[in-house]
């Protein structure tokens, strides 16, 4: 009988062994896939079945460690049913899957250190998101030197530096009727500048006209593009004679209308505005004088590369209705717009101020059709309204300058 009992003994301890081995691959291999888990963060419910189905491994290890011990005990008498029921288990909600994750694999594969890592923001995600505070740092730092290099040209041509003839120079031998087209063209322009904020601050002062100019849509904005370039195009054909005509009033309908499309601009306030002014003023001044003291023919080579500047702000400016500043690429658009059109148009002022002068020294005094001052005036007079449009918004924030001054 002692010996049949040592036998059971025996075997009941390699039995208990076996199963105490596989039971602790199947621990490590539990607790391994709990980590991996714990560090995914992820599919919480999975995870609290998998801690059910360690706890149950747990127990029945701790009872494969105790049977031994029970067995030698000498209590041969001792229900083995009774004694596996004595440790607690906890029944798996899901048993399928613990038979698929546990006989088969687990099913997610472990995380690699790629997954892990977060990944960057898309190239679309980067341009559509916010702008950075340096978004309008480019346009300001090119405004900048520009600036310093206009101011270096005005010291360089006005001491008389360049061993070329200027227009100052050539002014010497201008006979009278080249004087009288050119102070024409000029008496136009400032013409031009009055009606234009005349028409401007009466259009701000009515309601029902300024609700007109300040509306959205598309067909409010063929309109404007329709009526600005309808009176323009009439204004230049018409043919030009002395004294009040067709082409003089074409011409006052063309500045009015200008005047009440830049008329939501008043909201800004007339302190800014006149300090706008001011600084176009001086920026106007500055650029005549260089076209003045430069060679005569300096700056009209510059027509072919302003034409192609031209197109890229007109582009960018029509971008801007469907790229607000509020993205990344919208304030990259603006700051072209803002910046690049303020570059732009006061390289078309020297253009222009250049090519007026050598068309009025050029032009027959006798022929049978004049000499005409409205149609030279219009060139420098769009060149110096988008100058102050552009200084006027800068000042008012933006192109990026949020703090008024």
């Amino acid at each position: 009988m002692l010996i049949i009992n040592i036998q059971l003994l025996y075997g009941y301890m390699v039995i208990a062994t076996r199963i105490f081995r596989k039971l602790k691959f199947l621990y490590n291999l539990i607790s391994l896939n709990i980590q991996i888990l714990e560090k995914k963060k992820k599919k919480k419910k999975k995870l609290d079945e998998f801690h059910e189905f360690h706890h149950n491994y747990k127990m029945l290890l701790r009872l494969a460690v105790t049977l031994p011990t029970r067995l030698a005990s000498g209590s041969t008498g001792i229900n083995l049913k009774q004694t596996l029921l004595t440790a607690r288990l906890v029944k798996p909600q899901n048993k399928d899957a613990l038979v698929r994750n546990y006989v088969r694999g687990p099913r997610d594969p472990p995380p690699t250190i790629r997954s892990e890592i977060k990944e960057g923001q898309s190239l679309k995600e980067k341009l559509m998101g916010p702008p950075s505070e340096s978004a309008y740092s480019m346009g300001k730092g090119a405004a900048a030197g520009a600036a310093g290099i206009g101011l270096g040209a005005l010291c360089y041509y006005g001491l008389g530096l360049s061993h070329q003839a200027s227009i100052q120079d050539n002014a010497l031998l201008w006979p009278k009727y080249v004087r009288d087209r050119l102070h024409t063209t000029y008496g136009y322009f400032g013409a031009s500048c009055a009606l234009t904020a005349l028409s401007a601050a009466a259009v701000f002062r009515t309601p029902r006209l300024l609700q007109l100019t300040t509306r959205n849509g598309w067909l409010s904005t063929l309109a404007t593009f329709a009526l600005v370039i309808g009176t323009g195009a009439v204004t230049q054909s018409l043919p030009y004679k002395e004294g009040i005509g067709a082409k003089q009033l074409a011409w006052a309908v063309h500045c009015s209308v200008l005047g009440a499309v830049i008329a939501p601009l008043c909201f800004l306030g007339g302190p800014l505005l006149t300090r706008a002014a001011l600084y176009t003023g001086g920026v106007v001044g500055s650029l005549s004088a260089i076209a003045v003291c430069a060679p005569s023919d300096k700056f009209l080579y510059m027509g072919g590369p302003l034409a192609i500047g031209l197109g890229v702000v007109m582009a960018s400016s029509l971008a801007g209705i469907w790229l607000p500043p509020s993205t990344a690429l919208g304030a990259g658009l603006a700051s072209m717009s803002l910046y690049g059109g303020l570059l732009l148009f006061s390289g078309f002022l020297l253009y222009d101020t250049q090519r007026i002068v050598r068309l009025a020294e050029i032009y027959p005094e006798y022929s049978t059709i004049p000499f005409d001052p409205v149609n030279a005036s219009i060139s420098i007079y769009m060149d110096v309204l988008n100058i102050f449009i552009r200084i006027a918004m800068i000042m008012g924030g933006a192109g990026g300058n949020n703090r008024r001054k």
